[in-house]
């Protein structure tokens, strides 16, 4: 006979699978997540926002987006449960329906089960994405601009004053460049209409994650790439002297936490943290520990985060 913790447990242990199985068409809130006990963070590897490893089905995760999403786990009472992922499915796997973002525009997929709540991974707002899903408020600035190797005969541009005006200066440059870009990414070639440059886009041929960008442009598959903010920074760190940046091609960026556009109250709560950890110092000092050079050259961003009443 069966003893009545172990039956509790099944029970338990069933009412949650159940919870998890609910589809797409259905709303899961701040207090359907509330009541199963648990977050579940979609998390793509990417630059010191979300790393891991994988020993036998566990994941062992850290980061900035990880902390951050520890630390709403703890605010809303749940526990944190890490959910692996990458750009091709993580909005299938937030929404229940596949979608990318592909030769300008949304192509949508099957419907696919829903395996997270939150995507966090230093996500750049973009228009297309907006579309998916809901952001919270941002968290991180960032731009998407031109990386070359140093021994490039290509120059750093001297800023204008105006960044429209840098764009321009930088996309001159472009004709008969080789620049590496990705899909699916802030890094889309689509995004900043480079095919009208004249420059010669190279996507890859295989999967690549953005933190190998740098290193293929070193191992000269290219002479240039696009990076964004993050990742430039933490190149110039460790390949000092090897690159350079010659400028932007986008205009300022934002990058925030991805919820369902059925999950109002959860999103909700997370921005009341994020405001909490704003006026604390807290995210500053969580920011310090993943990004320090971030604050050379964004210092009024941070300091207006610790001002906010948002």
């Amino acid at each position: 006979m069966i003893k009545k913790t172990r039956l509790l447990t099944i029970v338990s242990a069933l009412c949650l699978a159940m919870l998890f199985s609910i589809k797409s068409s259905h709303a899961y809130d701040l207090k359907e997540v509330q009541e199963a006990g648990v977050i579940r963070h979609i998390g793509i590897p990417y630059a010191n926002f979300v790393s891991y490893i994988n020993r036998d089905g566990l994941y062992s995760a850290r980061g900035l987006d990880i902390e951050l999403i520890q630390g709403f786990a703890e605010y809303i009472g749940v526990e944190y449960e890490f959910v692996p992922s990458t750009w091709s499915t993580a909005f299938g796997q937030l929404t229940g329906k596949d979608a990318i973002f592909k030769d300008n525009s949304i192509q949508y997929g099957n419907e696919v089960p829903i395996t997270g709540d939150v995507i966090s991974n230093g996500a750049t707002i973009l228009p297309w994405r907006k579309e998916l899903v809901d952001f919270s408020d941002d968290y991180f600035p960032s731009a998407v601009w031109l990386v070359s190797r140093s021994d490039s005969k290509l120059k750093p541009i001297t800023p204008s004053g105006s960044v429209d005006n840098d764009i321009l200066q930088v996309k001159q440059l472009l004709n008969g460049q080789d620049v590496l870009a990705m899909e699916q990414t802030c890094l889309d070639p689509n995004l900043y209409n480079l095919y009208d440059t004249g420059a010669n886009v190279i996507l890859p041929e295989k999967a690549r994650k953005l933190n190998e960008m740098v290193p293929a442009i070193l191992n000269e598959d290219a002479d240039n790439t696009l990076l964004d903010v993050p990742d430039t920074l933490i190149a110039l760190e460790k390949w000092p002297g090897e690159i350079k940046v010659i400028g932007p091609v986008s205009e300022k960026q934002f990058m925030a936490a991805g919820f369902r556009k059925t999950s109002p109250n959860l999103r909700k709560a997370f921005n009341d943290y994020l405001s909490k950890i704003r006026r604390d110092g807290t995210y500053n000092q969580l920011v310090e520990k993943y990004y320090p050079s971030v604050f050379y050259f964004y210092s009024d961003y941070f300091d207006s985060l610790e001002n906010s009443d948002i």
